[in-house]
């Protein structure tokens, strides 16, 4: 019989290490992408803060400036 020995092979080490770092890597992208999925957020929140305000201040000029007269349409002839 052969003697085999508990040491890894340099190919398992090699392997094992590719996994490794394999796996770090994906945390990484993981964080990365959650940190960005955040930031799109809180972009898209400022961004409706800023339309609605401006919707708003849309509304209040035109109720400023009073009733406006509604058009009305010539009955066809």
């Amino acid at each position: 019989m052969a003697n085999k020995t508990d040491a890894p092979s340099p190919e398992q080490i090699a392997k094992a290490n590719r996994l490794r770092l394999a796996k770090e890597e994906g945390v990484r992208a993981m964080e990365d992408a959650q940190r960005e999925a955040i930031n799109v957020r809180k972009n898209m929140a400022r961004l409706k803060e800023l339309r609605l305000a401006k919707e708003a201040d849309a509304v209040r000029e035109q109720n400023a400036a009073g009733p406006s007269k509604a058009k009305t349409k010539k009955p066809p002839k």
